[in-house]
């Protein structure tokens, strides 16, 4: 047997947007029932150079009937015995220094996929392009159960790397037609118009414009709120990206107070996603956290009124935001897919890593 070695490249052919949103939704569901485990994120500080180590190791078993983003319902209930189970951990880093000194990205992911059954590393993977594959996904899979059936147009505050990955999968679960962009960096918004225009009618314009379409994903690292209520519409869904660390914090308090709020996990939103700071106050408790997306995953609440999760009388209504921190099982269950698709397909090194005469 032998491991497969997936650089960025290997990774970003490979991680096929439809199947990678499906496996994170079945992520979601098998978190909320309880089939994972998922120990806590380690710290490694290393302040001499100004720089951390984080590892996230996750073990999941996933429902294939846990699939409405992808899927019609009766070919869920014929795939529901389409179950699987992976393994794997990632190990990433934050060193601010290392793009003006060292000439490397402010963080650098590795993954290793393994076999639950046996431990064999199946893959080692680039980590980097990964995270913003899967973190896609996530909002993908909250527009789907969160957005209004008929949206058509999404608003991203902030034209980095990761309003791409945005734009690429939620134009997946909805027909996205306009696109309306925010950044204080003009060449940085010219670059993402220039990249999507011959696919969508794209264009710049203020946070307000952005915010008043029917979807918004905010993918900034501010730590002074800048969305208000008057910046959105009445029936907008909020993907609530930047915030990955204590104190950052992209959308207004009276935003989030007058908002329908789902989570990804409870302990990693309060502490350091978009709600830490007003939960932290007390102006948010645990009564305004509408649930996971797990719950809308299988049924246990109900998703947005007349779409995925929800009926036509009943379900979410009004604005509506989807704190997302990142969980480790998006990872493995995202990992999985490339490496399938990778092994499929013949695609990146195969190396012996492990000698398997040895007992």
């Amino acid at each position: 047997m032998q491991t497969l070695l997936l650089n960025s490249g290997d990774v970003e052919t490979n991680a096929q947007m439809d199947a990678v949103i499906e496996a994170v939704e079945q992520a979601f569901g098998a978190f909320e029932r309880g089939d994972t485990q998922m120990p806590a994120k380690s710290y490694i500080d290393l302040p001499q150079y100004n720089g951390d180590f984080r590892s996230m190791p996750a073990y999941l078993e996933a429902r294939g009937s846990d699939a409405s983003s992808s899927e019609s319902g009766s070919q869920r209930d014929a795939d529901a015995a389409d179950d699987w189970d992976a393994a794997g951990i990632k190990w990433v880093n934050v060193h601010p220094d290392n793009p003006s000194e060292h000439d490397l990205p402010t963080v650098l992911g590795t993954m290793i996929y393994s076999d639950p059954e046996t431990a064999f590393p199946l893959a080692i993977m680039d980590g980097t392009t990964l995270t913003m594959k899967r973190t896609g996904a996530a909002a993908a899979v909250a527009t789907d159960y969160l957005a209004v059936p008929d949206a058509t147009s999404l608003g991203l505050v902030g034209a980095g790397v990761q309003s791409y990955t945005q734009l690429d999968a939620i134009s997946e679960i909805r027909p996205i037609e306009e696109v309306v962009v925010s950044d204080l960096d003009d060449e940085r918004t010219q670059r993402f118009i220039d990249a999507y225009d011959d696919e969508f009618d794209v264009r710049a314009g203020t946070i307000s414009e952005a915010g008043h379409c029917d979807v918004l994903s905010t993918v900034t690292p501010v730590r002074d709120p800048v969305v208000s209520p008057d910046d959105v519409g009445e029936q907008t869904h909020i993907n609530a990206i930047g915030a990955d660390a204590e104190g950052k914090h992209e959308l207004a308090d009276d935003l989030l107070e007058a908002a329908t709020i789902v989570i990804d996990d409870h302990e990693q939103c309060t502490h350091s996603g978009e709600i830490n700071v007003p939960y932290h106050d007390g102006t948010l408790t645990d009564a305004d956290i509408y649930g996971e997306i797990g719950e809308l995953v299988i049924g246990a609440k109900a998703g947005r009124a007349g779409g995925a999760g929800g009926d036509d009388e009943s379900g979410v209504t009004g604005i509506s935001v989807f704190d997302s921190t990142g969980l480790a099982i998006q990872d493995v269950a995202a990992a999985r897919i490339v490496y399938e698709n990778a092994r499929d397909r013949d695609t990146g090194t195969p190396f012996g890593l492990i000698d398997t005469e040895v007992q």
